[in-house]
């Protein structure tokens, strides 16, 4: 059992508090980016979109970089991640402009979609640096704090900087000239990130102990990928939380897919209760209040439950969820349902990102965080998949929130029963005893 104060603690780092800001201000920037990205791609009246549309969407965005982005994970053990935290960022704040100048200028197609390629990979590349990084700057046990404040903030500031884009576009107008500006004005951001992390000593986030080339052999590269995966595999609490939460991912993947599609096509706006764009930053809003609840619960749940318990407690939450709110196809009842999975969503993460942090070394971690994004990715594109198949445009659909719910159950139980019913797994992890980076005396 562990006393209270581990926030406090971990603010005491001035590593942690850097690395902090340096993931506020680049997620802060993916918020203003996405929300250019879903009005001109997915709200522009002169492009309705279908089912199939969107899903062919994310898989181009996602897909590829699913294909790229382990072997870049076998680089963030290689290079120094402070490096590759400045540098992405800078290549982001560029990027993101191009993107701006093609839609104020009406590109479509491909060439678009692979400009907008370029700041998603990136951006999955920074954020596995960021986590790879997390255990330099503060101690073992106070990494599930860590983890619960800085990837929760990281999600309200992703929906800060959706909400500051949304009231730009009312300033600009709805047209291409407004999602442009949107998508441009992220690179402030992106290049406030880049600062911060310059900040940091080149050493201060590792890889520790490695030999670094000045260049990779793709063959090189191709065997410390598979070394990684035979790393996971043999590391029985990180494969276990990675299965879970990637069955997990699925079923988010689909219901918000299935909520895209429902605000878009189905729902009519009543009052207060919005339809289109605008309904859906309602859910978003829902989104985030559950997030910033998971991040207060979380720690505290986790020392008491274990990492395993606490998990499987909101998978059987979100199933409830599924079958008590989403089923009702009630526009009210969906918000609350969206506050209930954005809970769950992000408490289970949080276990999941200490359990990895923890149980994986060192010089494995960046292939194992970057694997683990590919699986994000991965399976969203395969909710995106199947909600194109089998759901009807609009999106209401009971069998598949059922089959949803079902899911979730069979997920919370065969975690259980792989990991057992011993109250925590923390005695299966590896902390480290090693010195924090900026701690103050």
């Amino acid at each position: 059992m562990q006393r209270p104060g581990h926030l406090r603690r971990a603010l005491v780092h001035r590593g942690f508090r850097r690395l902090y800001l340096v993931r506020l201000a680049g997620q802060f920037g993916d918020g203003v980016f996405q929300a250019s990205l879903a009005g001109a791609v997915l709200f522009d009246p002169n492009r309705q979109a279908s089912a199939a549309d969107i899903a062919a969407g994310f898989a181009i965005l996602l897909l590829p970089y699913s294909l790229v982005g382990p072997f870049a994970g076998v680089l963030l053990d290689r290079w120094w991640r402070q490096r590759v935290l400045v540098h992405a960022n800078l290549i982001r704040a560029v990027a993101v402009v191009g993107v701006g100048i093609e839609i104020a200028t009406g590109l479509h197609g491909q060439p678009f979609y692979a400009s907008a390629l370029v700041v998603i990979s990136v951006n999955r590349f920074v954020l596995a640096g960021l986590s790879t990084g997390l255990p330099h700057v503060v101690q073992a046990e106070e990494l599930v704090t860590a983890n619960a404040v800085s990837t929760t903030s990281g999600g309200l500031a992703t929906t800060a900087g959706g909400a500051v884009a949304l009231a730009l576009r009312l300033a600009l107008g709805s047209g291409n000239a407004g999602y442009s500006a949107m998508a441009i004005a992220a690179c402030v951001p992106y290049g406030l990130s880049a600062l911060i992390a310059r900040g940091f000593s080149r050493e201060a986030l590792g890889p520790d102990d490695v030999e670094r080339a000045g260049r990779e052999r793709a063959r090189d590269v191709a065997a410390g990928l598979v070394d990684g995966a035979r790393h996971v595999w043999d590391t029985k609490a990180a494969l276990y939380a990675l299965s879970m939460i990637g069955l997990h991912r699925f079923c988010y993947g689909v219901t918000t897919l299935s909520l895209l599609l429902l605000y878009r096509n189905y729902f009519i706006g009543d009052g207060a209760l919005r339809a289109g764009i605008g309904g859906l930053a309602q859910v978003l809003a829902l989104v985030a209040v559950g997030t910033g609840l998971a991040a207060a619960l979380t720690p505290f749940a986790a020392r008491h439950l274990g990492f395993v318990g606490w998990p499987v407690v909101l998978l059987f939450a979100a199933a409830a969820t599924q079958l008590g709110l989403v089923l009702t196809f009630s526009m009210p009842l969906m918000l609350v349902a969206a506050f209930c999975l954005g809970l769950a969503a992000q408490g289970i993460k949080i276990c999941v990102d200490t359990i990895v942090q923890r149980s994986i070394s060192d010089q494995y971690r960046g292939r194992v965080f970057s694997l683990y994004d590919t699986l994000f990715n991965v399976t969203f594109v395969g909710a995106a998949v199947a909600t194109a198949a089998l759901l009807p445009e609009n999106g209401h659909s009971p069998t598949a929130v059922v089959t949803i719910g079902v899911i979730y159950v069979v997920d919370a139980v065969g975690y259980l029963t792989l990991t057992g019913r011993r109250r925590g797994t923390t005695a299966t992890f590896l902390p480290e005893a090693r010195p924090v980076q900026g701690a103050i005396p």
